[in-house]
């Protein structure tokens, strides 16, 4: 059991902080429930805290066996997934889902004078169908738009050009109140009618060209014509147009399947993601993963997979949707490799969910495997400075002083990638007078291996390597004592700031010279540089700050015989100065720590004054 809970938080805690649809699985790998989230790895990670009361929570969380989630651009296609997939799978603790309604849709009907209307019954040859649409209000007020700047009729009679020659009509309230034009008695013609139907088909498809074209049309009209109040109003409709009517990128307006793949690889294997579109929703949504035996290349691993999946999942589509071209000939299917549009629109979120597929799995094999991490880092930092051996053992020195004054140093060490505090050291400069960097770090690494040597510690106690926090100057230093000197062979590594005292630059010897190494700032390995030169700052400027406050608290009583640190500490809190110290009796003294102690103060005093 915990191992199985194990491996889900490790899951848990890999998952993106994105929009999406996330799916358990129980272990006969059936879909027992599937949600949406604004945020994957919050919405997820709450069904596994210690404090979930829920029962129902409970039963669920004690089935699931596996978590899947489709990463989606934002909630609105995350609510529109979830209802597909529900639709589809039929989750079984999906309880408050399972009933027959739907989202929304809008129908524009086959009649002669078509009406416009909002449906949750799909109905097969009444007409065509748009959406379905995430959100009643916004559809609501969509449909409002249209009715404003498109009056159709409202009515439910059937309506054709005979029955109103025939005159079977007369006009409504509708028509009083300027919601429609009355086609019903001929006030409208069925031609100019079926343009405005084609203008509204055009606004539920998405395309708000024609409507935003005639509204800012009207617009400047009626400003030309100094109406403008109405031109007020008319540029709201705009505006809303505008957002309304846009269309959802996992929504459109497409009359066959399509099944869209995309791909990531690396060395070792190959991450697949297989989206397949119906009616314009993703309904169905699958990652795999290729264990590479030879050197196949991406196109190959491509073309396997979309063989498998279609396959797999017996789809029927006639077109696919691929990032590039592939060597691969289907009988009647056509092949898109998209540059802009809906379908690019598509590639990109199939494209999203393979990368962070890939990223998932690298993150949960170093939380099953962090050894294996360091060990990559390490080889990383060992190519880029050509070492002979993995820099397992790393040791960094810094300087800290002010205008020569406390002059300390400071050594951190790491092992393994990890901070080893039981080995960190810190060095008061003893032999430099005055603010010299250069000779207070020679003397600091010339008393921490010269000891070394003295007490003729194991090789293998040797750092793989040192870090100076510096430039050329401080490893030539280090390089001097460490070779010249000590006749010792660690390799040495420099890190440089830039201006804002930022880690900027990875510094080498090679072939003598000292050179600089190219390394990516956002990479692991810069950051871990940057970790080490912000530990050993970390670790000397505390040390410094340390000493310079006992400096700076010192006082005459320090050095008076037979006073302690407790008496000098009770007499500074009730005289709050040494000053006043000084100025006090003996009898004021005696009150706070006894007439003995007071003479000794008193004579301790006026012996120094002589």
């Amino acid at each position: 059991m915990d191992t199985r809970l194990d491996r889900l938080k490790n899951i848990v805690l890999n998952l993106p902080e994105s929009p999406g649809c996330y799916q358990y699985f129980d272990k006969d790998a059936t879909i027992i429930y599937v949600g949406k989230a604004k945020n994957l790895k919050r919405r997820v990670s709450s069904y596994f805290l210690k404090t979930q009361t829920s029962r129902k929570t409970q039963i669920l969380v004690s089935k699931i066996e596996d978590i899947q989630y489709v990463v989606v651009p934002t909630d609105e296609d995350a609510l529109l997934l979830e209802n597909n997939l529900i639709k589809k799978y039929k989750p079984r603790y999906n309880i408050l889902l399972k009933d027959d309604k739907t989202y929304p849709s809008v129908c524009v009907t086959n009649e002669p004078f078509p009406r416009v209307f909002k449906t949750r019954k799909i109905i097969p040859g009444v007409g065509t169908y748009y959406g379905p649409f995430s959100h009643a209000a916004t559809l609501n007020n969509m449909l409002e738009l249209i009715g404003r700047i498109y009056p159709l009729r409202r009515c439910r009679h059937t309506m054709t050009e005979d029955m109103i020659l025939e005159g079977k009509f007369r006009t409504c309230l509708e028509y009083h109140i300027k919601n429609c034009k009355a086609p019903c008695v001929g006030m409208q013609s069925r031609d100019d009618y079926l343009k405005d139907v084609a203008e509204v088909k055009e606004i539920l498809s998405g395309n708000t060209r024609i409507v935003c074209q005639k509204l800012m049309a009207k617009m400047q009209s009626l400003a030309d014509e100094m109406k403008f109040e109405e031109a007020d109003i008319v540029k709201k409709k705009y505006l809303l147009a505008l957002e309304f009517c846009e269309k959802s990128e996992v929504i459109a307006d497409y009359q066959q399947d399509i099944d869209v793949f995309s791909i990531a690889d690396d060395e070792k294997s190959a991450f697949i993601n297989y989206l397949h579109v119906t009616k314009g929703c993703i309904n169905q949504a699958f990652t795999f993963e290729y264990a590479k035996r030879t050197e196949e290349s991406a196109e190959d691993m491509l073309a396997l997979g979309i063989v498998e999946m279609r396959d797999r999942f017996k789809s029927k589509a006639k077109e696919i949707v691929i990032p590039f071209p592939i060597e691969i000939e289907l009988s009647g299917i056509t092949v898109t490799i998209p540059q802009r549009g809906d379908k690019k629109h598509l590639l990109d979120l199939s494209l999203a969910n393979v990368r962070q597929y890939k990223f998932d799995k690298a993150k949960q094999a170093e939380r099953l495997n962090p050894e294996q991490r360091s060990t990559n880092l390490m080889r990383e930092l060992q190519n880029k400075l050509q070492l002979p051996a993995l820099p397992m053992h790393i040791e960094c020195f810094d300087n800290s002083n002010i205008q020569g004054s406390d002059a300390v140093a400071a050594c951190v060490v790491f092992r393994q990638a990890k901070p080893s505090k039981k080995d960190y050291r810190k060095y008061n400069i003893k032999t430099v007078v005055g603010p010299d960097d250069y000779a207070s770090m020679a003397e600091v690494v010339r008393r921490r291996y010269g000891r070394m040597i003295e007490e003729e510690t194991d090789t293998q106690t040797l750092p793989s390597l040192i870090i100076a926090d510096g430039g050329k100057g401080q490893m030539e230093v280090i390089r001097h004592v460490i070779e010249d000197e000590l006749n010792l062979h660690i390799p040495i590594a420099g890190l440089a700031k830039d201006g804002k005292h930022r880690t900027s630059e990875l510094l080498a010897f090679q072939n003598g010279n000292i050179v600089t190494v190219g390394i990516e700032s956002t990479s692991p390995l810069f950051h871990f540089l940057t970790r080490i030169q912000d530990e050993v700052h970390r670790f000397a400027i505390t040390f410094h700050r340390d000493r310079r406050s006992k400096h700076q608290t010192a006082s005459e009583l320090d050095n008076i015989k037979g006073i302690g640190e407790a008496t000098k500490t009770v007499l500074l809190k009730h005289f709050k100065s040494v000053k006043r110290i000084k100025e006090a009796s003996v009898d004021d003294l005696a009150e706070i720590i006894g007439k003995k102690k007071a003479e000794i103060i008193i004579n301790g005093i006026k012996g120094k004054n002589k």
